[in-house]
């Protein structure tokens, strides 16, 4: 079906509405169709979920896929539960056979089929702790079986590690190397962890895979795609104005997206920059109540590292002498704990030009009030 509004923020929907990516989507699909597993990092709001569906979009018909986002789960069970009813949910076989074909592999449990209305039953699983590392076990197996080639991909993979079960890293990777017609994508927004587990050579995943790292979309692609889609409407587009809004929020994909979304829907095309901040105002008002408890739950320290890092847009030295006289802030040693709780908590990230407040729109707001 197509958008209403060709600035798609939610889901895919299809190479028309996909802002290049070229060079990363060969990258991905060439590993694919020579057997590599990959690993893709890029902070979230990057449009990492976007090109894995996009890839998965553009393999050959032999391929199948699934995809899982693990960022809420939190043990092993759950993901289990999630791993399981996502490969089941790749079967494109008639129902009889997939349930008959389902009871063989799925010894440990066995999983509720909900009918629904396109007549594709949906599958999911309920299991007890003690059932997961057999079940996981019955789903890979169940994977090693499969007559066509199938790519899973596992979002925000760094989670794993918080998973409370220990060897989870190691119990991963010897289902993993055991499926030889399956490829993996283990996509992460954490580099730092996501770099550790794939890098180093005290984890079981140590280079076992391609490592690709996600930049943001060339700002003359962008534009070309901006352009044609307020031409082909009919709306005036201004270049000039593009990349002032591409430029204020260093062309992350989301919050580009978003304001163009909204700049589109008036009709009225993108011709000047106040267009541009209205809507970030908008924006900003609306997560005001948001932001403000946020603000507040914080220490002071943090309140004033967070403020400071917003006025600044990035900040590389943030220990430096200078960058703690000019915004009056506490110690050193206050700053850096200050630092690494707001690291912990996604609200500051380290970028190639700095340290940035992670929710660019949370850094407007935190501007606003600074003034």
């Amino acid at each position: 079906m197509k958008p209403n509004n060709p600035f798609v923020i939610v889901g895919y929907n299809g190479p028309e509405y996909f802002c290049d990516r070229v060079k990363e989507t060969g990258k991905l699909i060439g590993a694919i169709e020579n057997d590599r597993n990959v690993t893709l990092i890029a902070p979230r709001r990057y449009g990492k979920t976007g090109l894995i569906h996009h890839v998965c979009r553009m393999l050959p018909k032999e391929y199948i896929s699934a995809y899982i986002d693990i960022f809420a789960i939190n043990d092993l069970t759950s993901f289990t539960k999630a791993f399981a009813s996502a490969v089941v949910g790749t079967l494109n076989t008639p129902v009889e056979k997939t349930i008959s074909t389902i009871a063989s592999f799925f010894k440990s449990c066995r999983p509720t089929i909900t009918p629904q209305e396109d007549g594709i039953p949906k599958f999911s699983f309920d299991i007890a702790p003690h059932q997961a590392e057999a079940t996981l076990a019955d789903a890979f197996a169940y994977l090693k079986k499969r007559d066509r080639r199938v790519v899973v991909a596992i979002d925000e993979f760094q989670q794993i590690l918080e998973f409370p079960e220990s060897g989870t890293e190691a119990l991963l990777r010897s289902h993993v190397q055991n499926v030889p017609w399956v490829r993996f994508v283990f996509a992460g927004s954490r580099h730092h962890l996501m770099g550790e587990m794939f890098t180093s050579a005290k984890h079981p995943f140590y280079q076992s895979t391609d490592i690709l790292s996600l930049g943001t979309i060339d700002i003359t692609a962008y534009r070309d795609f901006a352009r044609r889609h307020f031409e082909s409407a009919g709306q005036p587009f201004n270049a000039e104005c593009f990349d002032a809004l591409y430029s204020r929020f260093d062309g992350v994909t989301w919050y580009v997206q978003s304001v163009l979304n909204r700049v589109w829907q008036t009709g009225a095309g993108l011709t000047n920059v106040s267009q541009i901040n209205a809507v970030v105002d908008e924006m900003v008002e609306d997560r005001a109540m948001i932001f403000r408890d946020l603000y507040f739950s914080q220490s002071g320290a943090s309140q004033k590292l967070l403020s400071a890092i917003a006025t600044e847009g990035s900040v590389r030295e943030i220990l430096s002498n200078a960058f703690i006289r000019r915004h009056a802030l506490p110690a050193t040693s206050t700053i850096r704990s200050a630092l690494k709780l707001l690291t912990k908590g996604d609200l500051v990230y380290m970028t190639e030009s700095g340290y940035v407040v992670y929710d660019r729109i949370f850094a407007e707001w935190l501007r606003k009030i600074s003034v």
